[in-house]
């Protein structure tokens, strides 16, 4: 009877619908042609960051490499949310069925989760780089660093598929209004109908875990980090090692931030309004961000990004 019934639930209506931005909004025209200028801001921000690294040999180094992985996270992350937005408002429909709600939420669970994993890596590598800058080489090696990298993949995906079925096989016999712009895990629980608090202690834990390990990493590595700053004689070298750990403590801080928001305060700290206000913030604004922490305070970025510039004017000078 209880299989009848979760069954007749689930499938009294097909389609979610995806309340957003626009409907709250005086000015929803306006609005959706802003974040589309973000999203091609994002989207060129960083296909330039991965161009340049790919293909200047002067950043062919781990740095670098762990960069152009955020930034490949990042192109997929905004892809992930705002097409669907932004085509529902062109087109009118607000509809999202619920398979490709369960694949929404999957791949943007699974790059938050890589991306938690990833900005530790990094922190890994700049410790490395500081604290044992003669070793460096050896232990922040090719074939090192593809492990990490692979790593934080795989426990990014370990996270989408943990989350992704045991949230989209809950019954849904309330409205099917998603206030929100995509399918996120706490704007999802809400249309259940049945009891949530075993999935929101699980969702807790699982976030305590994909935090804490990350956290603990950063906070070692930049605590050991300061320690060696502070040792340094070098002012040169001191003000070089301040300015790149600065601009990943800045991605830290803005991703962690407002991950933490979302899914470890108590739901009854959470509006709609606030929850969408901070996802548009780490789902939208940090993928243009990102590129240009790393570039704007980066003189082999922006130098290489000078050289590529420049390639065209010389080129046509030699033809001449």
């Amino acid at each position: 009877m209880d299989n009848i019934t979760w069954l007749a639930n689930h499938t009294r209506g097909s389609n979610f619908i995806l309340l957003g931005f626009f409907s709250q909004s005086k000015h929803p025209v306006l609005l959706s042609v802003v974040i589309f200028v973000i999203f091609l801001m994002a989207l060129s921000g960083n296909a330039i960051l991965v161009l340049l690294i790919h293909s200047n040999a002067n950043l062919h180094t781990p740095m670098y490499f762990f960069i152009s992985q955020l930034s490949l996270m990042d192109i997929m992350y905004i892809s992930v949310t705002v097409p669907k937005m932004l085509m529902d408002q062109v087109i009118g429909v607000k509809n999202i069925s619920i398979p490709e709600c369960g694949i929404q939420m999957f791949l943007y669970l699974t790059l938050v989760g890589s991306e938690f994993f990833l900005l530790a890596a990094m922190a890994y590598d700049r410790y490395m780089a500081i604290c044992h800058p003669l070793r460096y080489p050896v232990l922040m090696n090719r074939r090192i660093c593809l492990l990490l990298a692979s790593g934080c993949w795989f426990l990014g995906s370990v996270d989408g598929f943990m989350l992704t079925p045991i949230t989209m096989t809950f019954p849904f016999c309330r409205s099917r209004e998603i206030h929100h712009f995509f399918c996120e895990v706490p704007a999802i629980m809400k249309l259940s109908c049945s009891d949530i608090s075993l999935i929101e202690t699980l969702m807790y834990l699982c976030c305590v875990l994909m935090l804490l390990i990350p956290v603990t990493v950063i906070s070692s590595s930049y605590s050991f980090i300061l320690i060696t700053i502070h040792r340094m004689n070098s002012a040169e070298g001191r003000k070089k090692a301040f300015a790149t750990c600065s601009s990943h403590m800045t991605v830290v801080i803005l991703f962690y931030g407002a991950a933490i928001y979302t899914y470890m305060i108590p739901s009854s700290y959470h509006t709609p309004e606030k929850d969408m206000v901070v996802s548009f913030f780490y789902t939208i604004l940090t993928p243009v961000l990102n590129p240009l922490i790393y570039s704007l305070r980066n003189k082999d970025v922006t130098g290489a990004l000078k050289k590529m510039l420049n390639v065209g004017p010389v080129f046509q000078e030699s033809i001449k």
